[in-house]
């Protein structure tokens, strides 16, 4: 006999069935015994003898049973399968459960994050944290479709790539092969996205992994992030913002019904005037706080091509120049101001555009500098050397075999997902995050090596004085 998943049994009255799950709870009324069976679709409540006296929750079995149509009297309205119940013929245990450590029956928002995290597997349980991946889940795969029938293709680029200075710290990765050198792992597939323009792929997307070794904060994660990469070949900011507004309405009316936008089509800012009117380029123009299922979508523009380096740009530069990149090095300058770049390039601006959701920015992206003299000038106002220009060779080089103009979007999955469900921190959303700590519990990440791989790798590990 097939198994039988829980929210299938109100359409199988009168059938024997064979369920597989957990026990949510039990209910022990001497000679009867009642439990609650929960699996991937629901809960429903079984009803058995004194061999289910022997059930503790979350303990994990297999049942052969009847489906019986529930009295109305005694109908549970509050959950889907209340119309029916399963009388139970067989029971078999198929793994004990010990006493949780973590109660998962609840929220989850009043016990602490660390012993949560721990306890990860555990946690996903409760029907939050599972309802969180579902839909997420659900976002990821209906934004492939969306894109794939507008004719782009999923590329997967390497994960193993190499250490640039691009605007946060890398995660480095020793080479056994290659001792002394390493790979890193990539900030974002920026480069490779704009490699695949010069390739003729023209509409490209990915759901990636990207590493940055930054400060976790409640709207972005430690160490790994996911995000929408999407680039696109002879475009205009106009065609990306666009493109955009469109998925991500669709989006929302797909799978957040119950949700609307405030103002089609969305509000469109210049970074001056955001700033000026509301001390923020994120702006949270929702005309009601406290209403969750408002979500106001708006675009920061013309932000300025570069910023005053200070000393935290240690990434860009001699430590001599005075401008660092407002988004990238390789943001495109506004065609009107170009000529700007020799006279005052704190006044050119940058085809730029951030996505901003309920105060939250959720994406960013450009229009990409496809040039490679406006390129070569950029790299020398961000003050690099001639080694660090020797890093980007390959960009360069592949820029004279003929690039069109090219730009794109890279939305965060984690964070997009955050504000949609006004979460309280986009670990909500994630399976298994890293703690704020940086400490993946579950794994208790990281760890310290063995001598033996430490050696292979040539790696020797000083002691902090």
């Amino acid at each position: 006999m097939e198994r039988t998943y829980v929210a299938d049994t109100v359409n199988k009255i009168g059938e024997k069935i064979n369920l597989y799950g957990w026990v949510d709870s039990k209910r022990d009324h001497k000679k009867i015994v009642f439990i609650d069976l929960r699996d991937r679709t629901g809960i429903v409540q079984v009803v058995g003898g004194e061999e289910f006296k022997e059930l503790s929750s979350e303990d994990v079995i297999h049942i052969e049973g009847t489906v019986k149509e529930r009295p109305n009297n005694l109908i549970n309205s509050k959950i889907k399968t209340g119309t029916v119940e399963i009388e139970a013929h067989t029971l078999q245990i198929l793994s004990k459960a010990q006493s949780l450590p973590i109660p998962i029956n609840s929220h989850g928002y009043e016990i602490d994050e660390e012993l949560r995290l721990k306890y990860r597997y555990l946690d996903i349980r409760r029907e939050r944290m599972t309802q969180n991946l579902r839909i997420r889940s659900k976002v990821i795969l209906f934004i492939s479709n969306y894109l794939a029938s507008q004719g782009f293709i999923e590329v997967e680029t390497p994960i193993l790539t190499k250490t640039t200075p691009e605007g946060a710290r890398d995660f480095l990765v020793p080479s056994r092969l290659q001792k002394g050198k390493f790979y890193a792992l990539p900030q974002s597939p920026q480069q490779y996205k704009q490699l695949l323009m010069v390739a003729g792929i023209e509409r490209y997307f990915q759901i990636t992994r990207c590493f940055r070794d930054e400060d976790p904060r409640k709207d972005r994660a430690y160490g790994e992030f996911t995000q929408l990469d999407l680039e696109m070949s002879f475009v205009t900011q106009e065609d990306i913002l666009k493109l955009t507004e469109e998925l991500f309405t669709n989006l929302v009316k797909e799978i957040f019904p119950e949700k609307h936008i405030s103002q089609t089509p969305w509000p469109r800012l210049s970074h001056k005037e955001t700033v000026e009117k509301y001390g923020s380029d994120r702006p949270d123009l929702r005309k009601n706080k406290n209403d969750k299922n408002e979500l106001a979508f708006c675009w920061t523009l013309d932000f300025p091509l570069f910023t005053q380096q200070s000393e935290e740009d240690f990434f860009y530069g001699s430590g001599k120049a005075k401008f660092a990149p407002s988004h990238h090095m390789f943001t495109a300058p506004h065609p009107d101001d170009i000529p700007l770049l020799d006279t005052d390039p704190l006044k050119v601006r940058g085809l730029q555009h951030d996505l901003v959701l309920n105060g939250y920015e959720v994406g960013g992206g450009s229009i990409r500098i496809n040039n490679p003299l406006i390129q070569a000038k950029i790299f020398e106002l961000i003050g690099f050397t001639d080694k660090q220009k020797e890093e980007f060779k390959h960009m360069l080089e592949a820029f004279t075999y003929g690039v069109p103009p090219h730009g794109g979007i890279a939305p965060g999955i984690d964070r997009l997902l955050f504000s949609l469900l006004g979460e309280t921190s986009v670990r909500e959303v994630i399976a298994f995050p890293a703690s704020s700590g940086g400490k993946t519990s579950v794994m208790n990440a990281p760890s310290e090596a063995t001598e033996e791989q430490l050696k292979e790798l040539g790696i020797c590990v000083k002691e902090k004085v």
